[in-house]
């Protein structure tokens, strides 16, 4: 059997030791090295590991410049984000520098298994809870790096398109419902479903997404 080697990068060293004890009673894993941070870059040029688990959260150095770094000196290795709560946008970036899995630290032990068996495979695998949603979609065209816009493909109706220019003016609901001979609460339904497409939490999100894509201009 063909094990998977692991090169496990984590700076809890509670959490760290106790993946390791498990990982290593799987018959076709093999933890190659698990360490914080301090020598992860020379470990992964040095043991060539098939997958990397990767904290996301690392606390004395930025996880996102060393994925750069691990993605240089061991490309062939697929990379598996680890966080707690993972920051939408932030897992684009992630995508894009590298990353093909990502496993919340609250998954249970049999998914976490899944997800680097999966992963080492070949497959691009997000936790359960994106899976399926708009994001996945903007995840997997930063997989597969596409050129263009990433929310292109997300379909507005024309008056969402409106409600979204109109807040990127800096309009209030209520000025948005003058505006456009509307009630206040359809409004604000519009703007429910604006945040549900873009996979977005706030309107000054909106406005930021609409100052950044050509066509609100």
């Amino acid at each position: 059997m063909k094990k998977i080697h692991i090169l496990l990068i984590e700076d809890n060293r509670l959490l760290r030791e106790g993946l390791t004890v498990m990982l290593r009673e799987q018959p076709d894993l093999k933890v190659v090295a698990s360490r914080g941070n301090s020598d992860a870059v020379l470990r992964a040029r040095r043991l060539k590991p098939t997958v990397i688990l990767l904290d996301l959260g690392l606390r004395s150095q930025n996880s996102l410049h060393l994925l750069g770094l691990l993605k240089k000196n061991a490309p062939d290795a697929k990379v598996i984000g680890m966080d707690l709560v993972p920051v939408q946008e932030e897992l684009v970036q992630y995508v894009q520098a590298g990353v093909s899995g990502f496993v919340l630290k609250d998954a249970t032990f049999n998914d976490f298994i899944r997800t680097i068996r999966s992963v080492a495979k070949g497959a691009n695998v997000l936790p359960h809870s994106l899976t399926g949603s708009l994001f996945s979609q903007i995840v997997e065209h930063a997989t597969r790096k596409r050129k263009g816009n990433p929310f292109a493909s997300v379909r507005m109706t024309s008056r969402e398109r409106e409600v979204i220019a109109l807040i990127a003016e800096g309009l209030s609901n209520k000025e948005i419902a003058r505006r456009l001979h509307l009630a206040t609460d359809t409004v604000k339904s519009h703007v429910h479903n604006i945040l549900e497409k873009l996979a977005l939490h706030t309107r000054l999100e909106i406005a930021r997404f609409a100052h950044t894509d050509d066509s609100y201009k």
